[in-house]
């Protein structure tokens, strides 16, 4: 009899899916999107927020007589606050304001406490809140710290790097992503790198420093995360949030994928950059998360 799986033995080996109605505007070149959101609480998130966790129990700096604390845009947070609920950890949870409800209602319904902070500062007031309560009760909270925690980025370079290797058959040509805390895209990108040094790296970036890409950061104007390496990007490109935003409704109405608003940005660029190259390219993308977390917007029945 198979041993029973636990809550973080489902985090990773998610689907990659084909876009075979968007890809019908490419001459000969494949499209296709990570889908994260077949992750235990439904995003990319639960990779990094589990290795961050089981790093911090082999050090000894997760004990049970401390909160796991961290600032988020939500998605790690709703991560956190499952696989520390799992485990029997308290999750304390810094996030801006204007977060969805959605979100914030996940979050609570595992058990988390979350201190909102001033949504015109963004990730970074939340990022800075979080530290000040740590610097000033050291020893009430285990920070992972999501920003500066190299498990962050090496679950991907472990993981999301190799399955897509082995799920394009070793032919994936191009990987595009955004950054938020920039795991993702330091990550998979070095791993990629590492299988195949011709594999090209596109960093998606939104195109102002207001915008409404939920969890990505316009890097020109925030806080850089201390892993993030701008030289590893072969190629940027700019995604404005109106285009997200449409593509986020392509997506579920003519592939019938229900994503968040950063996925939307990430398939954008991912059509922008596939229209430019050879036939015979092989285009990856992330859906970072599952769009049910975003209900409540308004934008759904936008034309």
């Amino acid at each position: 009899m198979k041993k029973a799986q636990t809550l973080f033995d489902t985090v990773g080996n998610t689907p990659l899916l084909r876009l075979p109605s968007i890809e019908g505007e490419l001459n000969a070149v494949e499209l296709y999107a990570k889908a994260e959101y077949f992750n235990p609480t439904g995003s990319v998130k639960d990779r990094a927020a589990k290795a961050m966790i089981l790093d911090g129990i082999e050090r000894g700096a997760l004990t049970h007589d401390k909160t796991i604390i961290d600032a988020t845009s939500g998605n790690t947070g709703i991560a956190y606050a499952a696989l520390g609920a799992a485990l029997g950890y308290k999750v304390t949870l810094c996030l801006p304001a204007n977060a969805t409800e959605e979100r914030k209602k996940l979050m609570r319904l595992y058990g988390a406490e979350i201190i909102e902070t001033d949504p015109l500062e963004s990730s970074d007031g939340a990022y800075n809140e979080c530290r000040r309560l740590v610097a000033e009760h050291p020893e009430r909270y285990f920070y992972p710290d999501q920003y500066n925690n190299d498990a962050n980025w090496k679950a991907h370079f472990n993981g999301t790097a190799v399955e897509i290797w082995e799920q394009t058959g070793h032919r994936v040509t191009h990987f595009v992503a955004g950054t938020g805390t920039s795991g993702t895209f330091m990550g998979t990108s070095r791993g990629l790198k590492h299988l195949n040094p011709q594999v090209k790296s596109v960093l998606m970036q939104p195109d102002s420093p207001f915008h409404g890409l939920e969890g990505m950061k316009h890097m020109a104007s925030t806080i850089h995360p201390g892993f993030f390496d701008d030289s590893i990007a072969d190629v940027k490109l700019e995604v404005s949030t109106e285009e997200a935003l449409a593509m986020t409704r392509r997506l579920v109405r003519e592939e019938a994928i229900l994503a968040g608003i950063s996925s939307g940005a990430n398939v954008a660029a991912a059509l922008k950059l596939a229209k430019t190259l050879p036939a015979g390219s092989v285009v990856v993308t992330i859906l970072c998360d599952n769009g049910n977390r975003y209900l409540s917007s308004d934008f759904w029945e936008a034309q």
